[in-house]
């Protein structure tokens, strides 16, 4: 069982950013002294990164209920209705539903389960994870904020739960991004991986548009959610690598890494 963990981390290894990883790696085992310490460094980088994308949403929210964004987000919707078509209409419905639950979940199973049968289990758990956290979080906060949605005009679609942050926003940064970033550690080449990275950015950031264009969000929710998103998922990618990296390296690889490079020979 183990070393079949252990071949499905270094399958999963082999073509990804991984040159850079083990590069920051090495670098914190430097300053760590063990390789677990290096590991640590890791994962607290990514809780760094999580508490600081918290923090902004944190303050962003404060802004946003106290109302001052308020004048700003309707003069966009305005703005956004005037610029209504119908084919951009029916263009805006289709892209809004590759965000709707449905389709998100429909794109996390296959993609699970494309990862399961290839030996990525760690991998497929981390989606698992970041998605189901992600749900979850997005409700608690709906709830907690309250904000009505907005009645700037007819809304295109319908909408039931409250405005902040933007459910599909939300979603669809930590989902896209996730699975994104997996299947960058898989490419072989570098501009496939930014390939798919941009592709994610352009997915993630029509959806968001879409949710203005429709009328059920503010641009300011829309906004939130991707920041809260982007923080969920990052620290779900740190605890992944760090994860991986310890419990897919054999002994020897381990001592590797924490050993400094030999010394060149003088004659």
């Amino acid at each position: 069982m183990a070393s079949n963990e252990g071949r499905e981390q270094h399958a999963s290894d082999m073509h990804v950013p991984s040159h850079s990883v083990q590069t920051i790696l090495r670098a914190a085992v430097r300053k760590a002294g063990t390789f677990l310490g290096g590991l640590g460094i890791i994962l607290v980088a990514g809780i760094v990164v999580a508490a600081i994308g918290t923090w902004i949403f944190g303050e962003f929210a404060d802004i946003v209920m106290e109302g001052k964004t308020q004048k700003l987000d309707e003069a966009v919707l305005r703005w956004v209705e005037t610029h209504h078509t119908p084919a951009l209409d029916e263009a805006m419905l289709e892209i809004t539903a590759l965000g709707t639950g449905i389709v998100v979940l429909m794109v996390v199973g296959i993609s699970s389960l494309f990862l399961a049968l290839t030996r990525h289990r760690y991998s497929a758990l981390l989606l698992l994870v970041a998605t189901g956290g992600g749900i979850i979080l997005n409700n608690v906060l709906k709830m907690f904020f309250d904000r009505p949605r907005p009645q700037i005009f007819e809304w295109g679609e319908h909408a039931s739960t409250s405005s902040f942050p933007s459910g599909h926003a939300m979603s669809a940064t930590i989902v896209y991004a996730t699975v994104a970033y997996l299947a960058a550690r898989l490419a072989k080449k570098r501009w496939m991986r930014w390939i798919t990275i941009l592709g994610a950015a352009i997915v993630i950031a029509l959806i968001a548009l879409s949710r203005m264009y429709l009328g059920v969000h503010y641009p300011s929710d829309v906004m939130a959610g991707a920041i809260i998103g982007l923080a969920w998922a990052a620290f779900c990618m740190a605890t992944l690598e760090a994860v991986q990296r310890f419990g897919g390296r054999s002994g020897r690889e381990i001592r590797k890494v924490e050993q400094p490079a030999p010394e060149p020979e003088t004659t």
